[in-house]
């Protein structure tokens, strides 16, 4: 198939239904339970981004309890420190990513260890030998080292600590991994003692690394453009191009013409478009700003009609839904954006502000779309409450 095919022309309602399935987002219990249905989950979405703002529970939990119903925090921590079926890295931020594609990681992590690392240029050698000797006898905490100097810090988020600088800069160069988190008090390990390997695997080239890229956003995504591949990695998406052009000549991807998308391009597999059975439409998902549904604020606004908005850093007579609103998805619509607190000293999810949006905005359904909501919402803070 070549390029000049005409596109398949998409209507909004099909195209979110698309990408609520590719989400698994139109199932109850998609993954199962447990640490399998984790390593399941990240797998399948490709990562799971991890955020450490906890005016509710942690967006890497939030994500995974949205698609797995009976989710505990241990089993995220079995999967990561005793399955070893995840682990830590950058994505377009920190994410949990599936450990059997480490491979399409370690380029990153060697160009860091040749080139340096530009939010660690500080760390000096005798840094790095303090806290290599200090792991090698087990792994290690920033709390475990109690003999810090401080140092001023070179930009905001920076630590003050130059052993904790020296302990990321291990991880991004992959001497170094996170083995275990306990709230957000990481465990740093050896790479090689937490995997047991004899020797590492071998990192995959770069025309393997943008296979994975284009099949990794085809899973979790159903219909794709180049910006929905590329989030936030620019750099990556002259050569996804290429590739999406000689699969097209294969006839592995179609073009498609999403309803009110213009000139932006979208692709998928013949098969993602295939009529499929309907989804539960009674499904209700309570979502975090970070879900990989909504991160991407241009695509939900063209599949949605919704660009959500995060408002955290924005002056509160700015805010339109709130300091930490959270999206709601009835069906295949997003109806609400909830501004929820969680008072953990007195047990209970606070609601700070309720906005009504797209259908919801219809006063003829609210009343039961309401109910159906605050249903979810019990649930949620019962969530949001547990240890």
């Amino acid at each position: 198939m070549s390029r000049t095919t005409e596109p398949l022309i998409v209507s909004n309602a099909d195209a979110r239904r698309i990408w609520l399935r590719a989400q698994r987002l139109d199932t109850a219990t998609p993954f199962g339970e447990g640490a399998a249905a984790v390593a399941a989950a990240v797998d399948h979405l490709g990562y799971v981004q991890i955020d450490t703002i906890n005016v509710i529970e942690r967006c890497h939990h939030h994500i995974l309890f949205t698609r797995i119903p009976e989710y505990r925090r241990a089993d995220l921590r079995q999967a990561q420190t005793a399955d070893k079926s995840v682990f830590e890295y950058w994505t377009h931020a920190l994410s949990y990513v599936p450990a059997r594609d480490i491979r399409f990681f370690l380029p990153a992590m060697k160009a860091h260890k040749r080139d340096g690392h530009k939010w660690y240029a500080s760390v000096t050698p005798t840094d790095m030998r303090k806290v290599m000797r200090l792991i090698k006898a087990g792994p290690l905490t920033i709390r475990d080292i109690e003999d810090d100097v401080l140092t001023e810090k070179e930009h905001l988020w920076q630590s003050r600590k130059p052993s904790k600088r020296a302990l990321q800069l291990g991880f991004y160069t992959g001497v170094l991994t996170i083995s275990e988190r306990n709230g957000m008090l990481k465990t740093y390990e050896l790479m090689t003692r937490h995997f047991g390997w004899d020797r590492p695997p071998k990192p995959a080239s770069a025309a393997e690394t943008i296979n994975y890229l284009l099949d990794r956003a085809l899973r979790s995504q159903g219909i794709v453009s180049l910006d929905s591949i590329c989030h936030l990695d620019a750099p990556s998406k002259k050569a996804v191009r290429r590739l999406i052009d000689a699969r097209l000549r294969r006839g592995e991807l179609v073009p498609v013409a999403v309803e009110g998308a213009g000139k932006q391009e979208h692709w998928a597999r013949p098969e993602a478009l295939e009529p499929a059975g309907d989804g539960d439409p009674g499904l209700v998902h309570i979502l975090s700003p970070f879900d990989p549904l909504v991160i991407q604020r241009k695509r939900s606004e063209l599949f949605f009609n919704y660009g959500h908005r995060f408002e955290a850093y924005v002056p509160k007579d700015k805010r339109v839904f709130g300091y930490f609103a959270l999206p709601v998805l009835v069906g295949d619509d997003i109806v609400a954006a909830i501004d929820l607190k969680t008072d953990r000293q007195n047990r209970k999810l606070l609601m700070q502000k309720w906005t009504w949006v797209g259908v919801g905005k219809k006063q003829a359904a609210r009343k039961e779309l309401k109910r159906r909501i605050e249903d979810e919402l019990h649930r949620f803070e019962r969530f949001q409450l547990a240890e």
